[in-house]
Parts: structure tokens; sequence; C-alpha cells
């Protein structure tokens, strides 16, 4: 089953106008490079032997995800900073090209809408399986107090799944023998990821793992008709149109009015001054006074007298 939208459109792009893709990875590379600045002044003022500990401690902290659950409370930004940040070049390289091979194909299928809800959903799945694998698990437990998630291999599992499970039959290189399958990539990603690591580091297995699963939940969802991207790309609309300088302002309208030129005075209608009219009135001023009568009598009865009535 195929899903075709029209591309959404960004405000702030980077490169192509509305690349999604571009945007989040250039984000991710952005915060890469900060950290890698930041850490060689901290290796440039402290000792060599204190000053890793010091980055950790004062910056890199910051954004890294703790798994104990004081430390999240402490740091709840850290549930979504910790998938945009690594401390690593080559995981980040090898982050960003997977997602980059993945997320222009669903950006082809899909547009632009989907890649960055099912890239923050996934990660979001991993940071609750990597917290409840080192609070649960018996085995990880004595590392719960130094554990931290940091990077983006749950999110970008995510996207590869997603990609793979809408489109398997997608194809890749057409020129080498008719093309490789989707699937083809995505096996050799999953493996060459969940290779890279450490088997003692079960709890960033599960991560993946979980990844992974929430890329397949999603698309389940999708196909029924449940499409959990629409909220937040709402919520992204939102937030870009309160920089848009472009967006129409609404203020009060204003009902047009129109003027006529004219040099005539307007007409004024008048009542006819009879006889009759006159002794009515002279009776209404023996009855009841002078002054009981309207503006109009009043005025009906000086025409009269200039009338000679």
């Amino acid at each position: 089953m195929t899903y075709s939208e029209k591309q959404y459109k960004q405000k702030i792009t980077l490169g192509q106008s509305g690349n999604t893709l571009v945007m989040l990875i250039a984000i991710c590379l952005i915060a890469f490079v900060g950290l890698a600045f930041m850490k060689a002044i901290w290796y440039f003022r402290f000792p060599k032997e204190l000053a890793p500990s010091l980055f950790i401690k004062n910056v890199l902290g910051w954004f890294v995800m703790p798994a104990t659950t004081d430390g999240i409370l402490s740091k709840p930004w850290t549930v979504l900073t910790h998938m945009f940040v690594h401390d690593n070049v080559w995981k980040v390289f090898a982050n960003m090209l997977w997602l980059w091979c993945f997320g222009y194909i669903m950006q082809d299928m899909m547009g632009n809408k989907k890649i960055v809800p099912i890239f923050i959903y996934g990660g979001l799945a991993g940071a609750l399986a990597f917290v409840l694998s080192y609070n649960f698990v018996p085995s990880l437990q004595d590392q719960l107090p130094f554990a931290t998630a940091i990077g983006a291999s749950a999110g970008v599992m995510a996207v590869a799944i997603a990609t793979t499970l809408l489109s398997p039959a997608y194809k890749i290189f057409p020129m080498i023998g008719g093309g490789i399958p989707l699937w083809a990539l995505t096996a050799l990603y999953v493996i060459s990821d969940l290779a890279t690591v450490s088997i003692s580091d079960t709890g960033n297995l599960i991560a993946h793992v979980s990844g992974a699963l929430m890329g397949f939940l999603f698309v389940v969802l999708l196909r029924r008709g449940y499409d959990w991207s629409a909220w937040m790309s709402n919520f992204f609309d939102w937030v870009a149109n309160l920089f848009n300088p472009d967006k129409p302002k609404k203020g009060k309208s204003i009902k047009e009015e129109l003027f006529y030129k004219a040099s005539a005075t307007p007409f004024i209608k008048t009542p006819n001054v009879t006889q009759q009219r006159v002794d009515d009135i002279l009776d209404k001023i023996n009855q009841k006074g002078y002054n009981s009568l309207t503006d109009e009598e009043k005025d009906l009865l000086k025409r009269a007298s200039k009338e000679g009535l």
C-alpha cells in the first residue's frame, strides 16, 4: 500500500525548499560540531586528566539523557535533546548516512510530513526502553547511576523500518542488475547497527530494537487510518508561523463605506398643512396647553400662521 501526500513546505530550510530531511541532518551535525568545539575548549583550559569528566559534567551532561528517574526529572528536556547529539565522529557519520538513505526514499514516497515525527517517536520509544531496562533488568542495575542515552540510532532505526514496510519492493541502484530491493539494504543496516553495539551494552541494544518496533507500529496504525504524525505536523506549522513575517495579519474587518457626491439638498418629508389639522392642534392646546405639543405640531402651527390659515 502506497501513501502519497502533498510536499511539506517549511519556512526555515537548508538545501532544497521544504527538505525536512536535510534540515534534520543539519540539526544533528550542527549539534555535533558545537559540542566538539566546546570539548576542544575544555581540553585546552583544563588538565588532560580532568578535561573529559569536566566536559561531561558541565556541557555534555545537559544534553544526554540519564537512566535514573531523578536525573530525568531534573533535566526533562534531555528526553528530546539526547537523540540529536553524538560524541563520536564515526557514529554521527553512520547515523546521518543511514538517515539520508532511508529518509530520502521516505520523502520520495510520502513527502516531508512523516520523517520528523517518525524519527522523534523512534527516539522516544528508545528512550523509554533504555530507562526501563536499566531500572528493571537486574544485570543492568549496577550501571544505573552512570548510564546515559545519546545518539539518533533509535530514531534512524524507526525511519528505516517504516520506510521498508511502506514499500518493501522499492529498488535502489536500478542500473545494477535491475536494482537492489530496499529490504536488503534494511537488513544490512540492522545487522551492522546491532553489531556495533557492545554485547555488554544491553540497554542501548534494547533501545535500538524499540526504535525499530516503533517504526513498525507507526506504519501498521497508518494503514488502519491512525496518523500519529498529524498533531506533530500541525504543531510544527504553528511554531513556524509564529516566526513567519509573510503570514497574513489578522485585524478588525472594516466595512466598506461608499460616499456619493451630491450638490442638491437632501429631500425632507414635511406634513401637509390643512385647516382640519390646525384646528386639531388648537383644540389640543385648549385642553392640555402649548407644552403638550410635539415638535412636529409646533412646526406645523408656525407654518400655518405664515400661510394665513
